[in-house]
């Protein structure tokens, strides 16, 4: 009875105490993971001398590093809802399926992106938006970089399998360890050892590796109650074509992130020259402030979702969607507060150039003007993925993307033509509040939908 009561803990606890249970550590996980990301360049941009150009140098590493990422997403972020989904159904052999050909698949990914790393990042770089200036720095970081992919991927994809079934605490573990390394190696390897931004890409793979084995050794320990198996690692199209498909519309919206930041880099270098690129990797870096813990709170609200829509369980799943939306919401305005009002404490952090610093103050509120919308985003993206709805999230994914910003970076300095900089820094605004409001409506209509979908389920079962 006691290990039934473990399994049924998502259907069973009170949808507040679950969601700030899941919530807190895997909110913490995206902070912790948000100064992961970003601590490099903090450190980077700081370098005597050639900081201001070794952060625009690594900061068109960034596009390379969101791909990375996207294929993490591509597999995980639609196999753990899924599995999530199984768990709910009481169907744990589908479930663990789901997780061993998970695993496979990112291997096999990790192994194909570092080949074409190591061969091709130079041409990769720049037409991502390098320049003469730039693009040794860009080179020596992710010649690094690229070794460590496997570490990357199995960290981020295997992760997500344990936030799936609720242990968000150990989840926020395998993020803590490889960040507090990544914070300590940072300074030790970039000044102490004085490999500048080789020593950033040495600290981030050392770290990333520390995780990934923190990572495996709870999945294939005993504490998981999802555990990957040999017999489950051979892959099958009915498990991983779904899952692919599910984790198709976070694939796009990460890999779309770094088609966009290529699109803004060559605009703004164009128009602006590599300051106005400098300037853009310090915008992307504060976006991480509203887009990571926001991905965190939803990550905690995902099981939760998911488990009770399988389950069938109508109120729990509206409870929860509720309570995800008003936290969401509250957060991003707040941050949005904070940028509005406080703009110069965001851009210190990353660079003590007097030149970048002045022209990053003249962008950064027109830039992230509408963070305060991405709580309503987020919130709907992930509760598309969590009712296994892979035609929407898709859908959300492209609009705001590649039908919106795409274009708009492109119209905006023409429609500007007195500062056609400013014109590119504009697009990003503009495209979030169309994409919000699409996203939002498209929501009312498919979360009656899967409410209906739930009650024709429950009826069933009582026939």
């Amino acid at each position: 009875m006691k290990q039934e009561k473990s399994k049924d803990f998502l259907g069973t606890e009170p949808v507040g105490k679950l969601l700030w249970t899941l919530a807190l550590p895997s909110l913490t996980a995206q902070i912790i993971n948000m100064l992961y990301n970003i601590v490099d360049r903090i450190y980077i941009g700081h370098i005597p001398g050639d900081g201001a150009l070794a952060l625009t140098g690594v900061g068109v590493c960034l596009p390379v590093i969101m791909i990375v990422s996207a294929f993490a997403a591509l597999v995980s972020s639609g196999g753990a809802p899924r599995a999530s989904i199984f768990m709910g159904r009481n169907e744990y052999d589908l479930a663990e399926n789901t997780l061993g050909n998970c695993f496979s698949l990112q291997i096999i990914v990790s192994a194909v992106i570092t080949v074409l790393l190591l061969c091709f990042n130079r041409p990769f770089l720049l037409a991502f938006g390098a320049s003469g200036n730039t693009i040794e720095y860009a080179v020596d970081y992710m010649n690094i970089y690229a070794i460590g992919t496997i570490f990357v991927q199995l960290t981020l994809g295997m992760n997500a399998f344990i936030t799936a079934q609720g242990f968000a605490k150990i989840g926020m573990l395998s993020v803590l360890i490889g960040a507090v390394s990544n914070i300590i190696l940072d300074p030790i390897f970039i000044f102490g050892f004085k490999l500048g931004v080789k020593g950033a890409a040495l600290a981030t793979i050392v770290s990333q590796s520390i995780s990934c084995i923190w990572v495996l050794s709870f999945l294939f320990g005993k504490k998981t109650q999802l555990k990957i198996h040999k017999k489950y690692m051979r892959l099958k199209k009915n498990i991983i074509l779904p899952s692919l498909a599910l984790g198709m519309a976070t694939f796009i919206m990460q890999s779309s992130e770094s088609i966009i930041a290529v699109c803004f880099n060559k605009s703004l270098l164009q128009y602006g020259g590599d300051i106005a690129v400098g300037a853009m990797t310090i915008l992307i870096s504060v976006m991480q402030f509203a887009m990571l813990p926001l991905q965190g709170i939803g990550q905690g609200a995902q099981p939760i979702l998911s488990f009770n829509y399988g389950a069938g369980h109508k109120e729990r799943v509206k409870k929860t969607y509720k309570l995800l939306l008003t936290v969401s919401l509250s957060y991003s305005t707040f941050l949005w507060l904070m940028i509005m009002l406080f703009p110069g404490g965001f851009a210190k952090m990353f660079t003590s150039d007097p030149e970048l610093l002045a022209y990053t103050l003249k962008v950064i509120r027109i830039y992230l003007f509408g963070v305060f919308l991405f709580g309503i985003q987020m919130a709907c993206q992930m509760a598309f993925t969590s009712f296994g709805n892979a035609k929407s999230s898709i859908i959300v994914a492209v609009m705001r993307k590649f039908v919106l910003l795409l274009p708009f970076i492109y119209i905006m300095p023409h429609i500007v033509k007195s500062n056609p900089t400013l014109g590119v820094y504009l697009a990003e605004p503009c495209a979030d509040v169309l994409a919000v409001t699409f996203t939002a409506i498209l929501f009312s209509f498919q979360f009656k939908k899967a409410l209906k979908t739930m009650d024709e389920q429950n009826a069933k079962k009582k026939a």
